[in-house]
């Protein structure tokens, strides 16, 4: 039987009546020309380009290419465009339900379709990070012997989920996040063209602007949205989509926020000032806000690690650590799944204790040296791996910590000029309660007052 027929069955059934398929599917690209977005990949001589044989002779190529990127930027659609383009039949499978099973049948099914018609087939593989090693390893025989042109996505960084075997005889292709202005030329499309929306209906600006927010950056989900709500404005006798019908038709609310305007700015400073008193719902709305408008999800990263040093610092030692993991996470997944980590740092700060002694600490220190208080570095502390260091009495009388009692050496550290100075005063908030009933113990050791005693915690 011939292997791809049913999809050439649902093909022909499209090409008959094309307004029976959901838009997003009509819109699909059919050439590498109509994808939006990821131009790195896509000018003359990329490497998808090359991979259809433009340009080089013939469509020989890589038996195997990876996709790794964030969730909803069109990696099924480069892997079918890419079988359209090289005239392969098409097979999908998912490595959350699909097994080693499920590909030997797809691999027995491209032998056959390519011995006995011909018909070469493209294996495209969503979320191969999801699958085992041993049935990472069942593809090899396949890529390695071309009886399929395997294309498989990641969202995980594939040098950690992929095996080095796969990888290897692999081409590593990064995808971009779509952007807004990827986005908004899709829709335009999908509102012009015949086999879209044929010009039946218009698209107000601010329904627009409410569309690509809530499509964050998914193609898919932005063409579900704009059908929608263009179905519910040719039902009201209307020839544009306002706001309130792109509200009405996908229940969610325009957020009232400007990225490049006031909102952007008092909307993140709102989220800090929540998170520095201690309000973690409040915080919680504000950065419900910042996400549901669309906002760069490393930005509340950024501010949220700013936040755990300036107003939680020592009274909470983890707090920074749990900040910067978060935004390390975030660059790896992005939303929607992002928002879970952005919650999780979010609400730790919130409740964690505060204290902005650290803050004061390096602002007080800064200025005195803008008043010019700095003065020479004591000739004991300069440097000394040099010859004649010792003559210009550098390094010299400098006491080793390690070689005294509780590794705290009774020796000037300070310029004359800060001596004696005390910028860090820590509060009682805290982890940082431990920090203020050892930093007056170990000032005296300092200064030579003190036992002989560890003052450290």
């Amino acid at each position: 039987m011939e292997p791809d027929l049913f999809t050439a069955a649902a093909e022909d059934r499209q090409l008959k009546d094309p307004s029976s398929s959901p838009l997003a599917v009509r819109m699909r690209p059919r050439t590498l020309d109509e994808v939006v977005g990821q131009q790195h990949l896509l000018k003359p001589g990329a490497p998808l380009r090359r991979l259809v044989g433009e340009g080089s002779g013939g469509p020989a190529g890589p038996s195997s290419v990876i996709l790794w990127g964030p969730p909803g930027i069109g990696k099924t659609t480069l892997a079918y465009v890419v079988s359209l383009a090289t005239q392969k039949r098409f097979v999908e499978l998912s490595a959350i339900t699909a097994g080693v099973k499920e590909v030997r049948a797809v691999i027995d099914g491209a032998r056959r379709a390519s011995g006995g018609y011909g018909k070469e087939t493209v294996l495209f593989l969503d979320e191969i990070h999801r699958f085992s090693k041993a049935q990472q390893d069942s593809l090899l025989p396949a890529v390695e012997n071309r009886w399929v042109t395997l294309i498989a996505a990641t969202t995980e960084n594939p040098y950690f989920a992929i095996i080095s075997p796969l990888l290897s005889r692999s081409l590593l292709l990064t995808l971009e996040s779509l952007t807004d202005d990827d986005l908004r030329s899709l829709v335009h499309r999908a509102l012009t063209e015949e086999r879209g929306l044929g010009g039946a209906v218009t698209l107000s600006d601010d329904a627009e602007a409410h569309l690509l927010r809530i499509a964050g950056g998914d193609a898919r989900r932005a063409l579900t949205a704009l059908e929608a709500a263009a179905g519910a404005a040719i039902s009201k006798g209307e020839d544009e989509i306002t706001l309130e019908t792109v509200e009405e038709t996908v229940d969610r609310a325009a957020v009232k926020y400007d990225r490049d305007g006031d909102q952007h700015y008092d909307v993140a400073s709102a989220l800090i000032k929540s998170i520095r008193g201690s309000d973690v719902d409040a915080a919680l709305h504000y950065l419900a806000r910042m996400i549901e408008a669309g906002e760069d999800p490393r930005f509340i990263a950024r501010r949220l690690m700013i936040s755990a040093s300036e107003d939680i610092g020592l009274a909470d030692p983890t707090a920074l650590p749990t900040a910067v993991a978060a935004a390390q996470a975030v660059a790896m997944i992005g939303f929607p799944e992002a928002a879970l980590t952005l919650s999780h740092a979010t609400i730790a700060l919130a409740l964690a204790p505060k204290s902005n002694a650290a803050t004061n600490a390096i602002f007080a220190a800064q200025a005195d040296v803008r008043k010019g208080m700095a003065g020479p570095v004591p000739a004991h502390l300069r440097d000394g791996h040099y010859k004649g260091a010792a003559k210009l009495g550098h390094a010299q009388g400098y006491v080793y910590p390690h070689d005294v009692p509780g590794a705290i050496a009774a020796q000037q550290y300070a310029p004359d000029a800060v001596q004696g100075r005390h910028y860090y005063e820590p509060t009682r908030y805290g982890a940082e309660a431990r920090y203020a009933d050892v930093v007056e113990k170990v000032r005296g050791r300092l200064r030579g007052d003190g036992g002989q005693a560890d003052a450290r915690p």
